[in-house]
Order: C-alpha cells, then sequence, then structure tokens
C-alpha cells in the first residue's frame, strides 16, 4: 500500500515538473524579441540574434506589448550627452530646491510689506552709523596726519627717527582703508534699496493680498 502512495506522489511530482516545464516552454514560444542592428534592419524572433548583440532590445508579448527593455552599449558620445543631461537635471533640482527655500526665507521674515519696509528703514539707518562712523575715523586720520606732518618737519636735515616714521606711514594705511571703506559704504545704500526692492516686488508677487499666515502654508508645499 505505502509503495503505491509513494509511486502515485512520485508521479503527481513528474507531472507537475512536465507541467511547469511546457508552461515555461509555451511561455517562451509565447515571446519575441525586436531589436534593430547596426546596419539599421529590424529583427522579429525567439531568441536575440547575434546582430543585435549590445543593441537595444524589446521583449514582446503575445499581445503585442512591450514587456521589457534592455538597453544596448552607448557610445562615448551617447555616454556624454547622458551625463550630460543628468547634470542639467541636478543643476535644475538643486535651483528649484532653492529657489523653494529663498521664497519660504522671505515669507517667514516679513509679515507684511509695511515690516518690509520697516526693515529697509533699519538697514539703512545702520549704513548711516556705520557711514559717519568712518568719517570721524577719517577727521581724526587727518587731524593726526597733520600732526605728523609737524614734527616731520623738524627733520628734514638728519635722520628721522624710526618710530615717527613708522607712525606716518600707519597714518597712511589707515587714512586709505578709511576712504575705501567710507566709498564701500556709500555705495551699499544702492545695493539695500535694490534688495528691498526686489524682496517687496516678489513678496508681493508671492502674496497679491493673500494673509501671510495662508501664504507660508502654500509656500511648504
Amino acid at each position: 500500500m505505502k509503495t503505491l502512495q509513494s509511486a502515485a506522489h512520485t508521479c503527481a511530482a513528474l507531472s507537475c515538473a512536465a507541467a511547469l516545464l511546457f508552461s515555461a516552454h509555451s511561455a517562451a514560444q509565447q515571446r519575441m524579441y525586436k531589436c534593430v542592428d547596426a546596419k539599421g534592419k529590424v529583427y522579429y524572433t525567439q531568441v536575440p540574434p547575434k546582430e543585435c548583440l549590445g543593441m537595444d532590445t524589446q521583449e514582446i508579448s503575445r499581445q503585442g506589448r512591450v514587456t521589457k527593455r534592455t538597453e544596448g552599449a552607448l557610445t562615448p558620445e551617447q555616454e556624454a550627452a547622458r551625463e550630460e543631461e543628468r547634470k542639467k537635471r541636478q543643476e535644475q533640482e538643486i535651483a528649484a530646491r532653492e529657489e523653494k527655500r529663498k521664497i519660504q526665507a522671505l515669507l517667514n521674515t516679513y509679515s507684511s510689506e509695511k515690516d518690509l519696509e520697516e526693515a529697509r528703514g533699519r538697514a539703512l539707518k545702520d549704513n548711516e552709523v556705520a557711514i559717519q562712523e568712518s568719517e570721524k575715523r577719517i577727521a581724526g586720520a587727518e587731524k593726526r596726519k597733520k600732526e605728523l606732518d609737524q614734527e616731520k618737519e623738524f627733520f628734514l636735515k638728519k635722520p628721522m627717527p624710526p618710530k615717527l616714521a613708522q607712525d606716518i606711514k600707519s597714518n597712511e594705511i589707515e587714512i586709505r582703508n578709511q576712504i575705501e571703506l567710507l566709498d564701500a559704504k556709500k555705495k551699499q545704500v544702492a545695493n539695500i534699496n535694490a534688495k528691498y526692492d526686489e524682496d517687496k516686488r516678489r513678496y508681493l508677487e508671492l502674496t497679491k493680498g493673500t494673509p501671510a499666515s495662508a501664504s507660508k502654508s502654500a509656500a511648504k508645499k
């Protein structure tokens, strides 16, 4: 009895294996491969032909649908073009993230147009204070220069003391640096106004009368 059962199990297993092999064979028979060789000739075969080795290949089902695509080897030019396209997409994604960050920062910084104008006023005031400070330092350095020039008069016909020579040199450097700083601060006025003009333009463009809280929520999406 056990022998008969074992034989039945063996037969069932063999039948199952045969069915699987037949099924796989049938599926293989139902598959088609499409490819184009280097000369442009199109092939439809059940097995990818050697002429298409390294070329793009499509696996097509019995219903005519493409079920799988296998890319062929790329030429150095194609590789370079693909890498260039990848870098371009990456740069665009970085630029998009940076733009979103700037928008969010703008909306987080200002709650209204009035708030923005007040910030402009503070920036201009701080810059004006820096201008006045440079002017005071220049005036002090110019006064010190006159004193040093008077001291220098005593040494027209004899060697100048090293300390006096060093003081004169340091004074000249101080005046030059403060004049350059003053010029930069005066030019900064235009830069400050340009920055806040652009911030205002973008802020109004983003809000368009929308409450600040709603605008910030929209920017986070």
